[in-house]
């Protein structure tokens, strides 16, 4: 058994002449919950449906649990639980009913666990599906997905469309039954600060390329927002991680990947600053529509 539960290595994907994945590698090691990040039609959706087994790369390989998504589908079935966040579910069948019905189609699946779930979530058992709250319905896939007690659970966007009590609840519910139980998470999501309470890594895919990948307290202390004088900072060498560039009045406002190499960069020529610490959403904004045009040029006059 490898050390990582997903690997995905130089995989390349378009449709037509529409580059949707290009050269994209990524490691999840067991037992870690990653965010997967990116903007709507970044190729986050594409890139979990070649992990599940419904699209084949161009190019490239993946590995989920030791299995080859596009040859080991039924094996694959057994190893990983998945929830969308437009899951279709039976609508006229109850919570309990549908559980049973799926019974049969996993080897692994453990009934007992399924009523488990339904009662720690708080499902109605005997109420149609259809009749259920988003919250319900959410919880319901979650039960679905984690009930043959796989080994890695692929979770795309589930909690959009809840509200913000219903998602902390079930970020709450993710960190208790998922990470407690070791397993292997991948968690794409637009709501990047509810992510940021659960994720144990991040990786920021955009223009179909993975262009960062770090453990989130690591993207944390390396990533910093920086309030500089204008003037002090005209001509100075931008910094090989510069993300954005704001001026404000008399105030260049910069965020850096790399802050520590930076604050000795200023300190070696005395540039008083003041460090601004970031969210995860904060982060990935500049990771993906930071600019960087308005350093100044050496010699150039810094216009406010």
């Amino acid at each position: 058994m490898s050390v990582a539960a997903i690997k995905i290595d130089q995989v390349q994907k378009q449709f037509g002449k529409n580059v949707v994945l290009e050269n994209v590698s990524l490691e999840i090691p067991r037992g870690q919950t990653l965010a997967l990040l990116g903007r709507n039609g970044a190729g986050k959706t594409t890139l979990i449906r070649m992990l599940l087994g419904l699209l084949k790369p161009d190019a490239g390989s993946i590995q989920v649990d030791d299995c080859d998504p596009t040859r080991e589908a039924i094996e694959l079935r057994r190893r990983v639980g998945y929830l969308a966040e437009d899951q279709t579910m039976y609508g006229w069948m109850t919570a309990v009913e549908l559980t049973h019905f799926l019974n049969p189609f996993y080897p692994a699946w453990n009934q007992s666990l399924a009523d488990d779930y339904l009662e720690r979530f708080d499902i109605p058992r005997h109420q149609r599906i259809e009749r259920l709250s988003k919250g319900q319905n959410v919880k319901l896939g979650l039960t679905l997905a984690l009930a043959h007690e796989p080994n890695v659970v692929i979770l795309d966007d589930p909690a959009l469309g809840l509200d913000t009590i219903a998602r902390k609840e079930f970020n709450r519910d993710l960190i208790e039954h998922l990470q407690a139980a070791g397993r292997t998470v991948l968690f794409s999501s637009h709501l990047l600060d509810e992510v940021e309470a659960v994720a144990d890594a991040v990786a920021i895919l955009d223009g179909g390329r993975i262009i960062r990948q770090s453990a989130t307290e690591t993207l944390r202390s390396e990533v910093k927002r920086f309030v500089l004088n204008s003037v002090e900072i005209a001509g100075v060498t931008p910094p090989p991680g510069l993300l954005d560039v704001r001026v404000w009045e008399s105030q260049f406002v910069v965020t850096v990947d790399g802050a520590e190499r930076f604050v000795e960069q200023l300190n070696s020529l005395g540039i008083e600053h003041e460090i601004v610490e970031l969210s995860l959403d904060e982060i990935f904004e500049s990771f993906v529509i930071g600019r960087t045009q308005a350093w100044p040029q050496a010699g150039m006059p810094v216009v406010v």
